[in-house]
Order: C-alpha cells, then structure tokens, then sequence
C-alpha cells in the first residue's frame, strides 16, 4: 500500500475511477461495483480509502448500498439517479 493512501486525492481520484467506469456502462449488466475489498486490492489503498471512494459515489447518488449485498449502480432518470433492487436479484 502506498505511503500516501489517507490522502484525500487518493480518494478522489479512485472515486473520478470508478464515475468514469459507472458512466462508460462498465456495469450495465446487474448493475453492480466491484466491493470494497475488490477496490482495495485493486487500488492497493486501505480499507477505508476504498469505502470513503465508494461512498463519495454514495453521496453524489450514483451508487446505493445494499447491506449484505454492495453497491449498485443507480439507475438514471432524468436528473436523478435511482436503483430498483428488484431487478438486480
């Protein structure tokens, strides 16, 4: 893991990551992001790096979360993004 993890623009920068992947249709299919985990292996930043990353998204209402399940990519409708749970079982 790199020295400068807890740096907010490390955080950033994974979260402009993932936006850019959840806007290309990257995760069109179920509709659902890699984990925490995932994000953290594949980043090779902390655990809490990767979850404030995905909860950026969270916040911008790009992505909800499921307890239990992840995160999905929130479906868009007009200006406003949501997410059917029902249609990702």
């Amino acid at each position: 893991m790199s020295d400068d993890q807890d740096d907010p623009r490390v955080c950033l920068r994974i979260a402009g990551a993932l936006r850019e992947r959840i806007q290309s249709g990257e995760f069109a299919g179920d509709g659902k992001i890699p984990s925490v985990r995932t994000l953290m292996q594949e980043y090779e930043v902390a655990y809490d790096t990767a979850r404030h990353a995905v909860k950026t998204l969270e916040d911008e209402g790009l992505v909800r979360r499921y307890p239990g399940r992840g995160y999905y990519v929130a479906k868009r409708l007009g200006t406003l993004w949501v997410h059917n749970p029902r249609q990702s079982r």
